[in-house]
């Protein structure tokens, strides 16, 4: 007889408030304890809606209907107490700011526990294990709302592992993560899961990161599972045969796109085929093989904004940005990146006036910015904040793209029609925003922003909830209009977009600039900040960094070949 699964769904099916369209549409699943399963899948194809409705908060909170039976053990969760339930699950949102209470840190691990009614000396216990886990020991007197995004991930996180549930639901927790961050963050997920038998399920955009981990993937489309392979039992790659490639990870991909059978998850297996099957590689014998790199952006640069001995403290005392000397020329396209905590958006927030600096200037085409209002800012800056849901207020997502030409008195030439082909808007038009899943919401913001047509666009975190299609959509429409002269400044931990589409790279670390360059000096030379093609082809070509790059450069390993044997 087999075990009874650990958690089973029968024929769910959910329908948010006002839809005809379900969310989810006859879901049937079973886990096992102790499975590590990744939910992957497009934006808005109803991955978030499956971990609400297991953790029991759709229908209940978000509303709407459901049909069908989720059990726990063999016990139907209708029938659990919410209290039984927290104890059994927990979950971890993609946005971290809808999760927390409390003021500090501390409090705010200890929130869950106290309502559990635990003994101070075992809460003293867990506090202690899971700050020290999570590398928030320092922080534990820190004022939540001053710490950055990242870090609030990981209180998020902390607060659900001190109630020590039997099943962690993750909804994409490293979006907000520095690639560090991220290693460290899914090492503790794997140890919990290896270790301790806990049942994690996990929603995730950027599989490179995880997909070594998981025992079992599922692909969603349309509220349906569409792909659903048990990882260990039919081979570590046999999962991704069928899948469409927007799906696939980097590495896969590439050696799927030149017709490679045997594809490699993780750079460890890719270098692996390389030295197999290209034997000068294995003999260390240096191939010759060269990248063609092109450049873009306007040929005229006009100063946008020039930053000179810039310091910020916030009201605690704490001096978060030092010393810091920046120029931004029209076509520029930068990307900072750094460790979560590092300034990165706190320097977005002084450029664009949300914050003013204690000493040092910044002008914005020439014009002091300390003697200029938010608003008369805006005229020339975009500034997309790193929770979008902040942005959005109108209850459609037609009146929301709409009220930036009115406001602006912009004209109506098309460009609205442009974007909103772009970014995937149209079918959506008519929804309410709040109605929307994360990325779908983080579209309708950019395309929002975008409009205005500014000289120089800020954006934070702009891949967040982003699946792999609609990165390459935006990439490309930042490309544009980067090259008809809009200058882009980006803070994100997405390496792998960094690679594809920015220019120029900044590394923020404790407040001050450590570096700037190009991303093609900058990128190769690090550990933690390098792409996967980057690795893939590290000792083999210099300065592989984007997709088409490492798919010249595996072409002409392969015509290399060719002609020697």
């Amino acid at each position: 007889m087999d075990a009874v699964p650990k958690l089973a769904i029968e024929d769910l099916s959910y329908y948010y408030p006002e839809t005809n369209t379900p969310a989810l549409n006859r879901i049937n699943l079973e886990i096992p304890e102790g499975q590590f399963l990744i939910i992957a899948g497009e934006s808005g194809s109803g991955k978030s809606s499956l971990l609400r409705i297991i953790s029991g908060l759709a229908p209940e909170f978000y509303g709407g209907s459901s049909q069908g039976r989720i059990s726990l053990d063999d016990v139907d969760i209708k029938q659990l107490k919410q209290r039984e339930l927290l104890q059994k699950m927990g979950i971890v949102f993609q946005n971290p700011e809808s999760q927390l209470i409390m003021m500090s840190v501390e409090q705010e691990l200890v929130f869950g526990l106290e309502n559990l009614g635990l003994p101070n000396n075992l809460m003293r216990r867990r506090l202690m294990e899971v700050s020290g886990a999570l590398g928030l020991s320092s922080y534990l007197d820190s004022f939540i709302p001053e710490l950055s995004g990242g870090q609030k991930q990981k209180i998020a996180l902390a607060s659900v592992l001190a109630m020590q549930p039997e099943i962690l639901l993750l909804d994409e927790p490293s979006s907000q993560l520095d690639p560090i961050a991220a290693q460290e963050f899914l090492a503790v997920v794997r140890q919990l899961n290896e270790d301790h038998g806990l049942t994690i399920i996990l929603v995730e955009q950027r599989l490179e990161r995880c997909c070594h981990l998981a025992d079992r993937i599922i692909f969603m489309e349309q509220g349906q599972i569409c792909y659903d392979y048990k990882v260990k039992e039919r081979g570590a790659n046999q999962w991704t045969y069928k899948l469409p490639a927007v799906f696939l990870p980097p590495i896969p991909k590439l050696f799927a796109g030149l017709g490679y059978k045997k594809l490699p998850m993780t750079v460890k297996q890719g270098r692996k085929i390389l030295h197999e099957d290209f034997p000068s590689l294995a003999e260390n014998k240096q191939v010759s093989v060269t990248v063609s790199k092109t450049s873009a952006g306007a040929e005229e640069q006009q100063n946008i904004v020039d930053i000179r001995s810039l310091y910020f403290s916030y009201p605690n005392g704490q001096e978060v940005l030092k010393n810091i000397d920046l120029s931004i020329n029209s076509g520029d396209f930068i990307a900072v990146m750094g460790e979560n905590g590092a300034g990165k958006s706190t320097l977005l927030k002084n450029i664009n006036g949300l914050l003013k600096a204690g000493r040092g200037q910044i002008k914005m085409l020439n014009r002091d910015t300390g003697k200029m209002t938010v608003e008369e800012l805006a005229a020339d800056i975009g500034y997309l904040p790193q929770d979008s849901m902040d942005y959005l207020f109108l209850p459609s997502v037609g009146e929301e793209l709409t009220y930036t030409i009115k406001n602006r008195n912009l004209p109506d030439d098309g460009f609205k029609e442009h974007i909103s082909k772009k970014l995937n808007l149209k079918p959506f038009l008519e929804c309410n925003p709040r109605d929307l899943s994360a990325g779908e919401a983080q579209r309708v913001v950019i395309a929002s922003i975008l409009l205005s047509r500014p000289s120089l666009l800020l954006l934070d975190e702009p891949t967040r909830g982003l699946d792999n299609h609609m990165k390459e959509k935006l990439g490309e429409l930042l490309l544009q209009l980067n090259s008809e002269g809009t200058a882009i400044v980006m803070v994100t931990h997405d390496v792998e977009f960094v690679a594809q589409y920015a220019r120029d790279l900044i590394l923020m670390f404790g407040g001050i600039i450590v570096t700037k360059g190009s991303k093609y000096e900058i990128l190769p030379q690090s550990t933690y900040y390098a792409p996967q093609m980057c690795k893939l082809f590290r000792n083999i070509a210099d300065g592989v960094l984007k997709a088409d790059e490492g798919k010249e450069i595996l072409a002409q390993l392969i015509q290399y070949r060719e002609e020697i044997m």
